[in-house]
């Protein structure tokens, strides 16, 4: 596979090259396309799109899938022998891993269950075990993979890629993620938070593909938000943006871990939900078992769902306000529960969201569900590349 051949800066062989490159980043973060679509992304005319398809096709870059002759109809998407990438999602109790490639078809992947306590002394050791093993099952090696996207339900420096608030996972507190997750696998590593990871799965393969200002509610243990403005994911200072589990619901409700009272998360988390129900459901309750009975009419547990969609709302018709999105997605736990959940959230997001705002907004349940995170640990990897010091190129690798 050739590399990308540059020129002296405002040459037409410098302007043919970054076009090149354009057309590759928009294949990279959107997938498969056809011309016209490609075009539409880049902003380049017809006509360039399909003189360099041409071109990035006879060299192995792209491949071409059509019964019109490589024309402009014909889907393009990147040749899938140009390397592989890792995603893995580390949550309360599980880690999930999985393996693509640059043309983002899934090869492998795996979930396992962890203990309550896991850290980063348990979590590291495992990461290369299962990365190993998912490589193996595919007859690939690390030699071939391009990059490692990871998430954590915890603010992450983007800079830095340190885990600085308990959160969820106190074992990796103080822990410079990437560094010690890139040393540990022998591979480049990004990390960011498991929301935002849920926003960019959506983005690229779910519910919120063909928008370009989503808000992704992550509802699990914790509740948090990934941003996408413009196409682009909001992290905001030191990682913290979209932190609505935190937003005040009820300054006299109960205290949260962050030291505040009344926050999103002590009212709709899994956590505070399940305590209202366990005197009369028993203490071996879980969300599965609320959202199961929930479904076949039992009303306490409809109850508590429903208030924590509208308390949900609050936080969101708040969002809508400030950034105006088009989609709304909800993913985590709390989105099996379906329009139990999203109802009464969306009575409260066209109560209190801007006019405009709330009746232009599409509100839906995510598409991935528990893949969320880790599909958007692989598409942070193939639209941020070259954060890694390295652009997704190499030699062709077999993928069986």
């Amino acid at each position: 596979m050739e590399a990308l051949g540059d020129a002296g800066v405002g040459s037409p062989g410098a302007l043919r090259s970054d076009n090149r490159r354009r057309i590759l980043d928009a294949l990279r973060r959107g997938g498969t396309a056809s011309q016209a679509e490609i075009a539409r992304r880049t902003g380049l005319s017809r006509a360039t799109v399909s003189n360099i398809v041409r071109d990035l096709r006879a060299v192995d870059w792209i491949t071409v899938n059509g019964t019109d002759g490589g024309r402009r109809g014909s889907e393009v998407s990147l040749n899938r022998q140009a390397g592989l990438v890792v995603g893995v999602d580390f949550g309360h109790r599980h880690v999930r891993v999985a393996v693509a490639d640059v043309g983002h078809t899934i090869h492998a992947e795996t979930c396992r269950e962890l203990p309550a306590d896991h850290g980063a002394d348990h979590d590291l050791p495992l990461i290369g075990e299962i990365v190993d093993a998912l490589l193996g099952s595919i007859n690939a090696d690390k030699s071939t993979v391009v990059g490692v996207g990871m998430g954590l339900p915890a603010p992450v420096d983007p800079d830095t890629g340190e885990i600085r608030a308990p959160a969820i996972l106190p074992g990796w507190v103080g822990v410079l993620a990437a560094a010690a997750t890139a040393e540990r696998l022998g591979l480049p590593v990004l990390v960011d938070n498991d929301a935002n990871l849920g926003a960019l799965g959506e983005l690229t393969w779910g519910a919120g593909v063909g928008s370009r200002h989503v808000i992704y509610v992550k509802a699990s243990t914790g509740i948090g938000a990934g941003l996408i403005l413009d196409g682009q994911l909001y992290r905001g200072f030191g990682g913290t943006a979209g932190e609505i589990g935190h937003i005040t619901v009820d300054d006299r409700g109960a205290l949260c871990q962050c030291g505040d009272r009344g926050c999103l998360e002590t009212v709709a988390g899994s956590e505070a939900l399940l305590a209202l129900l366990r005197s009369s459901h028993g203490s071996d309750l879980t969300l599965g078992n609320v959202i199961a009975r929930a479904t076949d009419g039992d009303g306490g547990c409809r109850r508590i769902l429903a208030d924590a969609g509208r308390a949900m709302g609050v936080a969101v018709a708040n969002l809508c306000n400030i950034l105006a999105p088009d989609r709304i997605v909800l993913g985590g736990a709390l989105a099996a529960a379906g329009p139990i959940v999203l109802g009464p959230l969306r009575d409260v997001v066209r109560r209190h969201a801007i006019h405009t705002i709330a009746e232009h907004a599409q509100i839906v349940a995510g598409a991935l569900g528990e893949r969320a995170e880790v599909l958007g640990a692989i598409a942070l990897v193939l639209r941020e590349a070259d954060r890694l010091g390295a652009p997704l190129r190499g030699p062709p690798v077999p993928v069986h």
